[in-house]
């Protein structure tokens, strides 16, 4: 069975972070399935890539799906793509990888870049098991789990937006104690990547006094 849905990982800043194959697999399908087109549109452009661009983000993806499925199903080719790093990764995907696999179309993930694997090797915290949270919740659910993490003997690793950075390191300070080591990355493979690390306490006094940019990583060392 040939491939028709392939989830291609796209660059995190540097637009040299991508793979020949799926530089190929991005110019050989019938379409592409893009977080914003606009984004994606830029890096097909830098690369000479012209293709169709179909928006499919967490806002419309419920809707779509079906008519995608279809699509394939019809011996269509797509790539999904999102703004950055690996689709489905907290980004939208799940939903049309589960409903492709439940329909018998085939499905192929490119390995690439992803935001939390190079931000969890720059911290010097141990990497041989580890849990990913993602983002927490930002109400609903949040100090319930905090309190659960604070028993976590695996490294735990969180994507935060710069605005909340300080409340959620100084949370994590609250619940799992202000030593604990941690490291803050921030515009990885940018020009202006920064890897802070240290004690909670630490990370909250440097970040308290510095005004923040670009997508965040949390690395905190789990109970010892």
């Amino acid at each position: 069975m040939s491939t028709q849905l392939y989830i291609v990982p796209t660059p995190i800043g540097n637009l040299e972070d991508i793979t020949l194959r799926a530089l190929r697999v991005l110019g050989e399908v019938d379409f592409i399935l893009a977080e914003d087109p606009r984004t994606t549109g830029n890096l097909l452009k830098h690369y000479n890539i012209v293709k169709k661009l179909i928006p499919h983000h967490q806002f419309n993806e419920h809707k779509v799906i079906g008519n995608l499925v279809e699509r394939l199903k019809s011996g269509g080719t797509a790539a999904l793509v999102s703004d950055a790093g690996t689709p489905a990764i907290s980004d939208p995907g799940y939903m049309l990888v589960r409903a492709c696999i439940n329909e018998g179309i085939k499905v192929e993930c490119l390995p690439g870049a992803t935001a939390f694997v190079p931000a969890l090797v720059n911290s010097g915290i141990a990497a041989d098991h580890f849990v990913f949270e993602g983002f927490l919740p930002h109400k609903k659910g949040r100090q319930t789990r905090f309190m659960a993490l604070a028993e976590e003997e695996k490294t735990m690793i969180f994507y935060e937006s710069p605005h909340r950075l300080v409340k959620t390191l100084t949370q994590l300070a609250e619940f799992l104690g202000q030593e604990r080591y941690a490291s803050v990355s921030r515009e990885l493979t940018k020009i202006y990547e920064e890897n802070i690390r240290g004690s909670l306490r630490e990370l909250i006094t440097y970040f308290e006094k510095k005004a923040v940019k670009g997508e965040i990583v949390i690395v905190v060392e789990g109970k010892r």
